[in-house]
C-alpha cells in the first residue's frame, strides 16, 4: 500500500515512487552482508534473526513524528534489506531441523499462510484508509509492534549452541566489503551445478522483473481496467492460486530434481504474459493470468528459497541462499530499467512478451544444465 500512500496523500513524485520500487531487489545485493556473520556459526542464527526483525521494524514506530516521503522510503529500504539478509538463517535454521522429506512441506504451508496473510491484510485495512483521513500514520507503528510480537517465539527457536566457533573475523574495513564476495565467487567456481542452477533462473527472474514496468502501462492505457478488477487479480485470485498449488509443488519437489522442478516454474512464469495479452478477448483471461501467476509463484518460493539447502548437503547452507538473495538483486538492478526503457519503443505488450521469452530461455539453460548434471555424475 505504501506507493498509493506516498503519491495520494505525501503528493511523492514519480521518480521517488520508482525509487521505492527499486529499493526492492536493489538492497538484496546489500544483504549480504547481514547474512555472511552466520556463516559456519549455528550459533548465531537466532540472533541474527532476532535483530534483523527488531531492526526492519523499528523505523516504522516513529512515521507519526516523521511523516514525509524520504523517511518512508528509507524505512521500507530497511525493512526489505533485512526482510531479505534473514532468509539464509532461516533456512539454515530449517535445514539443521527438519528433515529433507518434511523440509518442503513445512516450508509450503508456512509461505501459504504467510502469502494469505499479507493479501488479505489490505482488504481488512482498506475501509480505515477509506474512511479516516492519515490514518495510516497510526497503522505503521501499530502494525510494526504486532511484527515485533514474532520475537517472543523466534527466541525459542532451537539452534545448535554447541558448535565449535569458527571465527575468521575480518579486521580491515575494506575486508568486511570483499570478504563475502570473495567467498562467494568461490563457490560459484567450485560447485559448477550450482552456478549453472544460477543462470537459469537469472533468466527466469530477469523475465518476470523485465514485465514489471510494463504492466501499470498494459492495464491502464491497453485494457483499461478498474482498480477494483486489479486488486482482485493481484490479490485474491494470486492468493488462490498460491495457497492451492503450495501443496502440491512440496510434495512434487520430493519427487524429481532441481532442475526440472525449477523448468516447470519458468515454464508457468513465459505462460503468464501469453494470458495477460489474451485479456483483450476476454477480462476472465486477466483473472486466469494471475491465479497461474500464483500456481507459479508457489513454485518459484520453494525453488528459490530451499535450492540453496539441496545444493549444500552436509555444508553450510547459509552461503548458497546467501548468492540467491544476492542474484535478486543484480537482475533487479538490470531488468526492470531495461523494461521501462523498451515500453515507449515498443510498447507493452512487447515487452510483456520479450519477457515471457526471456522465462523461456530459463528453461532452456536449466533443461541443458540437468543434462550437464546427469553426465558428470
Amino acid at each position: 500500500m505504501l506507493p498509493f500512500i506516498l503519491y495520494k496523500d505525501l503528493g511523492a513524485t514519480p521518480f521517488q515512487i520508482a525509487l521505492l520500487i527499486t529499493l526492492k531487489p536493489l538492497v538484496a545485493i546489500f544483504s549480504m552482508y547481514w547474512s555472511y556473520g552466520i556463516r559456519e556459526r549455528a550459533d548465531r542464527l537466532r540472533s541474527n534473526i532476532v535483530w534483523a526483525t527488531v531492526l526492519s521494524y523499528i523505523p516504522f514506530l516513529f512515521v507519526p513524528f516523521a511523516a514525509n516521503t524520504w523517511y518512508l522510503i528509507a524505512a521500507s529500504g530497511l525493512f526489505m534489506l533485512f526482510n531479505r539478509g534473514v532468509i539464509p538463517a532461516w533456512m539454515e535454521l530449517l535445514k539443521s531441523n527438519v528433515s529433507e522429506n518434511k523440509r518442503k512441506r513445512v516450508f509450503s504451508w508456512g509461505s501459504t499462510f504467510c502469502y494469505l496473510g499479507g493479501g488479505g491484510f489490505p482488504f481488512l485495512i482498506g475501509w480505515l484508509l477509506d474512511g479516516y483521513f492519515h490514518v495510516w500514520v497510526w497503522l505503521y507503528p501499530a502494525t510494526a509492534l504486532l511484527g515485533m510480537l514474532a520475537i517472543v517465539f523466534q527466541w525459542g527457536l532451537k539452534t545448535d549452541s554447541t558448535e565449535e566457533k569458527k571465527d575468521e573475523i575480518p579486521t580491515e574495513t575494506w575486508q568486511h566489503v570483499v570478504k563475502p564476495w570473495h567467498h562467494a565467487w568461490t563457490l560459484i567456481r567450485r560447485r559448477r551445478d550450482f552456478a549453472r542452477f544460477q543462470w537459469g533462473f537469472m533468466f527466469g527472474g530477469a523475465g518476470l522483473m523485465i514485465m514489471q514496468p510494463a504492466l501499470p502501462m498494459f492495464f491502464v492505457d491497453n485494457l483499461k481496467v478498474s482498480y477494483t478488477e486489479i486488486a482482485v487479480a493481484l490479490t485474491l485470485c494470486k492468493g488462490i492460486g498460491f495457497a492451492l498449488a503450495s501443496p502440491a509443488w512440496a510434495s512434487w519437489m520430493n519427487r524429481i530434481d532441481i532442475y526440472r522442478f525449477s523448468a516447470t516454474v519458468t515454464t508457468l512464469a513465459a505462460l503468464f504474459p501469453v494470458a495477460l495479452v489474451l485479456v483483450k478477448f476476454s477480462m476472465v483471461y486477466l483473472f486466469l493470468a494471475y491465479i497461474a501467476y500464483g500456481i507459479m509463484q508457489a513454485g518459484s518460493e520453494l525453488s528459490w528459497n530451499l535450492s540453496g539447502t539441496m545444493f549444500a548437503k552436509n555444508e553450510d547452507s547459509s552461503i548458497f541462499t546467501g548468492i540467491n538473495v544476492v542474484m535478486v538483486g543484480i537482475r533487479g538492478c538490470i531488468a526492470p530499467p531495461l523494461g521501462s526503457l523498451l515500453c515507449a519503443p515498443l510498447g507493452a505488450e512487447a515487452v510483456l512478451l520479450l519477457g515471457g521469452g526471456l522465462c523461456l530461455a530459463g528453461t532452456a539453460s536449466l533443461i541443458y544444465s540437468r543434462h550437464k548434471a546427469l553426465a558428470t555424475a
